[in-house]
């Protein structure tokens, strides 16, 4: 499956710390992420992340591009609402595109973990079937 990550400044330590504690489970999947969180979860995790441009210069879109050709099977963006930087990706674009093609998201860090535990017992093979 492809497993979208993208995470706000303020996140991006406890998305490394979500990709270390589920690399099990991750490196049997293709990962993509926007620039910069890519870069941080290959360094802590060795795992290989097909990178974007940096969400600010235009990787959100070619996340939200590959998002509508229902070429992602799972995205989990750790957003963080209250501390939004101007640069940082805008969450809804991303979070609509996945409403309109049915591709769970996680937003926060319990709901990332609900997803890759259903992903480790298969409970998304139905995505296999929609593509």
């Amino acid at each position: 499956m492809n497993i979208g990550l993208i995470a706000h400044d303020n996140k991006k330590q406890l998305m490394q710390n979500f990709c270390i504690a589920y690399k099990h489970i991750l490196n049997r999947h293709e990962l993509y992420a926007t620039g910069t969180t890519g870069r941080l979860i290959e360094e802590v995790t060795n795992l290989v992340v097909h990178k974007y441009l940096a969400g600010h210069l235009g990787g959100q879109q070619q996340l939200g591009a590959q998002i509508s050709h229902n070429q992602i099977d799972m995205l989990v963006f750790l957003r963080d609402p209250l501390f939004k930087k101007t640069h940082e990706p805008e969450p809804a674009s991303l979070i609509k595109l996945c409403d309109i093609h049915n591709i769970p998201v996680g937003t926060n860090l319990a709901t990332a973990e609900l997803l890759i535990k259903a992903l480790e017992r298969g409970d998304l093979e139905w995505r296999d079937v929609l593509k």
